[in-house]
């Protein structure tokens, strides 16, 4: 199927000849006069649209024909619409189940890589397969990283955010999800040991590391990690009610070999320099399909950049996101309206840029991957019912959700792409992008609500 095909589509509507095509603005002729699209109509009276940059593309995919685009052949800053190129990047990639460990035998030593695997002990997921795997093991274990070729932050990401539970460091070997957990009670629990103060914490050899003592300034947080140590300063004395906090650690291989002897009570021995053999045994974890919706419902960066690093190792290459990225930039993405600007597989960057028209072929090709019997839409945010929009493009009572997408905001970003289903029953894909903006995101929001609502009784 030839995709983006230039052509109109006209229908009667009310008072209106609806057309769209793939100009951003679209004069239809009628016998007695000229008239805008209801489209371009919206988007030119709006005030919203106008106060910032904004793209939109909407896509019949059954008549293989762009109804209406706005600015989409624009590049834009996608935020967390990137998570749909590693999306993709996944389905292409990875097997149905997620590589874990690659490990070799020798003697009585078990030598060990990681290979970027998200779910190691990760409070969603609840899959023991690794831990177990380690734990009986009878041989003396080693762990090594020298398949890790990858700085811990991607380009672009800004450094103060280092402390947000929303920008951990890439690891090849991720532990309760590169975060430790601090939660002011006074009570212990199982796994979670509480300090003289009343800060508990999760996993607990994260208590020996806390340190009340810094005289801090009046704006700093109440928990504050250092830059390139885990050094966690806290303030007690601001602690007025209960509350859990998810905190990034600062990866280092000796961290990772203390965690593991701590949790599976046994010694785990950090080489440095040992090269992995291709011929290195594989165990695998969670499935594929179980990481992926976690990345999209909620957006998880964490998940997604880990992502990337598991389809380097799944090829056969070291630890590296840009090494993923090649490979599907040239295989894949060559056939893409406008070549993408992909630099990590979250978002969080400001460098990447995409086109609207861009983002609607990828969903197009994300589409084609689905059968009737292995449903898509289970995987990405409801409007009205789950993930980033449950609480936005509510369906009327009684009715199903009809928009079925990922978001994607950073400062002053904001967007929205994925699946639109009509009262009619067709399905439609459509990439809303804005940027710019110094307004508040519900705002613009709303604006683009009463865009989708429009196609979705209309069309």
């Amino acid at each position: 199927m030839k995709l983006f095909r230039i052509s109109c589509f006209i229908f009667g509507l009310g008072m209106f000849m609806l057309g769209g095509c793939q100009t951003t603005e679209t004069i239809v002729e009628t016998t007695t006069k000229k008239s805008k699209s209801p489209f371009a109509v919206m988007f030119d009276t709006s005030k919203v649209f106008s106060s910032n940059l904004t793209g939109f593309a909407l896509y019949d995919p059954q008549e293989d024909t762009l109804i209406y685009g706005h600015n989409e052949g624009r590049y834009f800053t996608p935020a967390s619409n990137t998570k749909l190129f590693t999306f993709y990047a996944g389905l292409k990639l990875l097997p149905d189940s997620i590589r874990a460990l690659e490990y070799v035998v020798r003697g009585d030593s078990l030598i060990f890589w990681g290979t970027g695997d998200p779910s190691f002990l990760h409070p969603e997921f609840g899959n023991g397969s690794v831990y177990q795997f380690l734990k009986n093991r009878e041989e003396q274990l080693y762990y090594s990283d020298s398949n890790f070729k990858s700085k811990r932050f991607g380009p672009g990401w800004a450094w103060d955010d280092s402390n947000y539970y929303y920008q951990t460091e890439k690891s090849p070997l991720p532990m309760y999800g590169n975060t430790a957990t601090f939660t002011i009670e006074e009570v212990k629990r199982r796994q979670v040991v509480t300090t003289d103060s009343g800060l508990a914490v999760s996993p607990p050899i994260f208590r020996s590391y806390i340190n009340k003592e810094v005289k801090k300034i009046p704006n700093d947080p109440i928990l504050f990690r250092g830059f390139t140590n885990n050094e966690f300063e806290y303030k007690p004395q601001a602690d007025t009610k209960r509350y859990t906090i998810d905190k990034p650690y600062h990866y280092t291989p000796e961290l990772i070999t203390d965690m593991l002897t701590d949790t599976l009570g046994k010694s785990v021995t950090y080489l440095r320099d040992i090269t992995k053999p291709d011929s290195a045994q594989v165990i695998y974890s969670i499935k594929s399909d179980t990481a992926y919706k976690r990345m999209l419902l909620p957006s998880d960066n964490f998940i997604a950049e880990q992502l990337l690093l598991v389809a380097a190792a799944e090829l056969g290459n070291p630890l590296n996101s840009d090494s993923t990225i090649e490979k599907m930039s040239n295989e894949y993405f060559d056939v893409l309206p406008d070549k993408p600007q992909w630099v990590d597989g979250s978002g969080l960057s400001r460098y990447n840029m995409f086109t609207p028209r861009s983002i609607i072929h990828l969903l197009w090709l994300i589409d084609d991957e689905f059968t009737e019997d292995k449903n898509l839409f289970h995987l990405f945010p409801a409007g009205g019912e789950s993930g980033t929009i449950k609480d936005w493009y509510l369906p009327a009572e009684g009715d199903k959700p009809y928009v079925f997408a990922k978001t994607g905001t950073l400062s002053n970003n904001h967007s929205l792409s994925g699946y639109l289903i009509t009262e009619s029953g067709r399905k439609l894909i459509f990439s809303f992008m804005n940027n710019h903006y110094v307004t508040s995101t519900s705002v613009v929001k709303e604006e683009m609500e009463k865009i989708l609502r429009f196609i979705h009784s209309r069309l």
